[in-house]
């Protein structure tokens, strides 16, 4: 692609060498990936510039750069000077991946909790009305019945064209993604022409990236105003919005396009009425705006029910007939580490969920202890480098809800795991909760294995899915699932 072509969606830059005849073959931001006639774009990161590393980038082979500022290397290559790097990322990304979001449907979730699963339901429901399906999100990027790993729950606007573009190729009908405060305050997900909008819920997290949770909510409404502020007949857009959360009023003045609103407590567009909660799943009436279907399932939790609900908002949106979202959601086999069941014969249960929030907690403790014979233990922590303040907030929710506590490292990062644990329970006494503090993770879940009997119930939060723990700046191997069932059979021997 001519770089002069390219850059044509930059009205205003400066350039003093001749653009014209420049043929780019890729667009990198990574010095390390570049190559003989790349576009190399500097990025001012939080901890690396891409400035710095300009001048590997010319050695290597690239044909021109972007830059923000001004730079001292050798080399007559173009630079293209503009106020914003990330922001012209984000537009030549996109150019140069022929603005892939534009062909096909986009749908976009985010809110607290419920990202994953619902992105998963919407997946199933898809599959089941025979469409072909690309996932972006938290645990990986799956098209059809493939899948590769991702570093963000949102990667960044290049990576981002790169996966629409190969879904494209691949010749993916749908796509659902899971869109965060992060991506959408950073500006990851500028240029993606999306659909259909989803709201879960909004409870505290990533205080220590947004100032307030009205800043943390300012992010989220970018989701609902980026749908735009027309009505193009051909190409209709939705904003499905959860009536029961109490940021629901500004998510819907946040957007110009049409509203669908689901509930579980009050009036709304598609609501779960006579709701039956059990050990073996959920059952409820599901009303909609084109009928009534019973749907019973084996998912778990009053959160699940949210998180169908706001799957069936945007199926119906996405024209999806009501009987196919029943059978998706009556088959759904769930989500790997969101409220996962350990069974390895044991008699008691053990189960894995991601819930790193005092929100999210709350909702997995409060649904087993819906259908706990006997004592609900609990195995938590906080991760380092993260929010600082949920940290005595997780700790509050883990002793008023579990009947035991043991509260150990999660992803302590750069900081001591001791601190993040003293500061989670300082507050605590004794006399006014049950709780332990053990450092070493699978010391923990081993600890609460031993005590556990039977009609027990072991909660394992915070990590779900992960399949490492993060201790300084490396990753090593830890997966809460394969350390409960090392603990379970060794409990059986």
């Amino acid at each position: 692609m001519r770089l002069k072509e390219l850059l044509d969606g930059i009205e205003f830059y400066q350039t003093s060498e001749s653009i014209k005849d420049i043929n780019i073959v890729n667009v990198e931001m990574d010095s390390r990936k570049v190559e003989p006639g790349s576009l190399f774009v500097c990025i001012e990161g939080y901890t690396v510039d891409g400035h710095n590393f300009l001048q590997q980038a010319i050695d290597k082979g690239a044909a021109a750069a972007v830059i923000s500022r001004d730079v001292n290397v050798s080399g007559d290559i173009p630079l293209i000077r503009v106020r914003d790097t990330g922001r012209a990322l984000a537009m030549l990304s996109a150019a140069y991946y022929d603005y892939p979001t534009t062909k096909f449907p986009l749908i976009g979730v985010t809110g607290t909790n419920g990202k994953t699963t619902t992105t998963y339901l919407l997946d199933t429901i898809f599959e089941k009305q025979g469409k072909k399906s690309g996932v972006i999100g938290s645990i990986q990027v799956k098209i059809g019945d493939e899948t590769f790993p991702v570093n963000n729950t949102t990667p960044d606007a290049l990576e981002l064209n790169r996966i629409f573009h190969q879904m494209q190729k691949k010749e993916t009908d749908q796509v659902i993604m899971e869109v965060s405060s992060h991506a959408l305050d950073m500006g990851r997900v500028f240029g993606c022409d999306y659909d259909i909008g989803i709201f879960t819920n909004l409870s505290q997290d990533h205080l220590d990236y947004h100032k307030d949770m009205d800043d943390y909510l300012r992010a989220k409404s970018l989701l609902f105003a980026g749908l735009g502020n027309d009505y193009h007949q051909g190409k209709k857009k939705y904003a499905i919005i959860n009536e029961d959360d109490a940021s629901s009023d500004l998510l819907k003045r946040s957007t110009a396009q049409q509203v669908l609103t689901y509930s579980c407590k009050q009036d709304a567009d598609i609501m779960a009425k006579n709701i039956m909660l059990s050990p073996a799943g959920v059952a409820f009436n599901l009303v909609t705006p084109i009928g009534t279907v019973h749907i019973k399932t084996g998912l778990i939790g009053m959160f699940n029910v949210y998180n169908m609900l706001a799957a069936s908002g945007a199926a119906i949106a996405s024209k999806v007939d009501l009987d196919v979202i029943k059978e998706a959601l009556e088959n759904t086999k769930g989500v790997d580490g969101r409220f996962e069941p350990i069974n390895e014969g044991q008699d008691f249960s053990v189960i894995v969920d991601f819930a790193h929030t005092p929100d999210s907690l709350e909702n997995v403790l409060q649904s087993s202890k819906e259908f706990a014979e006997r004592k609900v233990y609990v195995v938590v922590g906080c991760g380092g480098d993260r929010d600082r303040t949920k940290r005595p907030l997780m700790a509050d929710v883990a002793v008023k809800y579990a009947d035991h506590a043991l509260f150990t490292s999660d992803n302590p990062r750069t900081e001591d795991p001791v601190q993040i644990l003293d500061d989670m329970t300082s507050h605590l006494t004794e006399e006014e909760a049950t709780f332990e503090v053990i450092v070493d993770r699978t010391e923990a879940i081993k600890h609460a294995v031993k005590l556990a009997q039977k009609d027990d119930i072991i909660l394992i939060a915070g990590k779900g899915h992960e399949t490492y723990q993060i201790i300084g700046k490396k990753k090593f191997d830890f997966d809460d699932r394969q350390i409960a069932r090392e603990a379970i059979k060794e409990k059986g021997e």
